[in-house]
């Protein structure tokens, strides 16, 4: 079975937040597809709109479609970056609100959980982020237990992660549930990345 997997893509986008986990669900498409298989992932770049988005430090990446597109994705992840225009676009708190509703996971990198709050997608379930911008999403969001010390949670349905590089085990850890351990294991291997799914809290 081949999931649909949103990425969404904005200006001052974290460049490892979305390049990240592009990498691990690219590498396990390619693990899955040996010998016959089918790719696990088909992964969109959905942009707030049409053309390149500028991610923090300055590097171009073209998105796929945007945010107008109404097709179904079965997954949507939101990485961080610099989030404070993008967490003032209506139309794009509203994508993430209406895609949450219908999707078999949300999920966020970083400071995308600003995002996921705003849309409403959060709830008591405990959620973390950034080390840096814990305090900063306790403040703006005092109803969410936020944990710190952790690098992701996962409750089925909504996952968040720690910063930047956590994103990566985010991903390998949402490759092993969804597709199976032996292929999130190889995926690391072929990244060389040290990497063990006990990493949860």
């Amino acid at each position: 079975m081949t999931r649909s997997l949103a990425i969404l893509m904005f200006d001052d986008v974290e460049v490892l937040d979305a390049c990240g986990p592009f990498e691990v669900f690219s590498v396990a498409n390619r693990i899955t597809s040996r010998d016959g298989g089918e790719p696990a992932f088909d992964v969109v770049l959905v942009g707030v709109s049409e053309g390149p988005v500028r991610a923090r430090g300055g590097m171009r990446i073209s998105v796929d479609t945007t945010i107008d597109d109404t097709r179904h994705y079965d997954i949507v992840l939101v990485p961080g970056g610099v989030v404070h225009a993008v967490a003032a676009d209506p139309a794009v708190i509203a994508w993430i609100e209406k895609n949450s509703k219908t999707t078999e996971l949300t999920a966020s990198v970083c400071t995308g959980a600003f995002l996921l709050a705003k849309a409403g997608v959060l709830d008591s379930r405990p959620v973390t982020t950034h080390w840096e911008d814990i305090g900063e999403l306790r403040a703006v969001w005092p109803n969410l237990d936020v944990r710190e010390g952790v690098r992701f949670l996962d409750h089925g349905d909504i996952a968040t992660s720690a910063g930047i590089s956590a994103g990566l085990d985010l991903a390998l850890h949402l490759v092993g549930r969804l597709v199976t351990e032996e292929v999130a294991a190889l995926t690391a291997r072929q990244m060389q990345y040290d990497w063990s799914d006990a990493q949860q809290a």
